[in-house]
């Protein structure tokens, strides 16, 4: 789904046109392996197929194309920096950013509270990767080497094992899909597969 087609209808296109092109430009940069426009397509596939399962749909798409806007491998705070963007853009469009801003901090940790269907459906997309078949997990995780290219293979594994852990601590990663159960098992299949490479 494009941008636009996300915005309330009557939304200046020129100015559109203009955001939608800075956050493609941002999806493609060159440091980007996995967090890339291929990464925004695969949720916003997953956030159409279940539009349904949310309050306002066009706010979690809206969310997705901002949640990794900024993303930067050697910095912290890339949700925030997102999230301010998304703030400041929203404005200049005349939209009001207050949900999308709640929903791109929301993907810093991925634990929406139970009644929230907008941060349900859009941590679900993001997480989505997870219970991929094995083969494209396997590619997702090296793609993700390559963007900490610059991080020690030793310090890499410990901070990489670090993050597999808390996501496998969780009984349940997935929240509104009708197959949470088995995107579930199938992430943590994958999740201890990889864990037990860095070990």
């Amino acid at each position: 789904m494009t941008f636009a087609a996300a915005l309330p209808p009557g939304t200046d296109p020129v100015a559109v046109a203009a955001v939608e092109a800075d956050l493609l430009a941002r999806w493609n940069e060159h440091h980007r392996h996995y967090h890339t426009q291929r990464h925004l397509d695969s949720m916003l596939a997953v956030i159409d197929a279940h539009a349904d399962l949310a309050d306002d749909p066009a706010q979690v798409r809206l969310a997705a194309w901002f949640h990794d806007a900024v993303y930067d491998p050697r910095a912290s705070g890339n949700e925030a920096a997102s999230a301010g963007l998304a703030a400041s853009a929203l404005r200049r469009l005349g939209v009001d950013p207050a949900e999308v801003v709640r929903l791109v901090h929301l993907t810093a940790t991925h634990d929406p509270e139970p009644a929230d269907r907008n941060g349900l459906l859009l941590t679900d997309a993001d997480l989505s990767i997870l219970a991929a078949d094995p083969a494209t997990y396997d590619g997702y995780a090296a793609a993700v080497r390559r963007e900490y290219h610059h991080v020690p293979d030793d310090r890499f594994r410990v901070g990489r094992a670090g993050v597999l852990a808390t996501f496998l601590d969780r009984p349940a990663l997935f929240h509104a899909v009708p197959d949470r159960r088995a995107w579930t098992d199938r992430a943590h299949r994958n999740l201890r597969r990889e864990l037990a490479t860095l070990s």
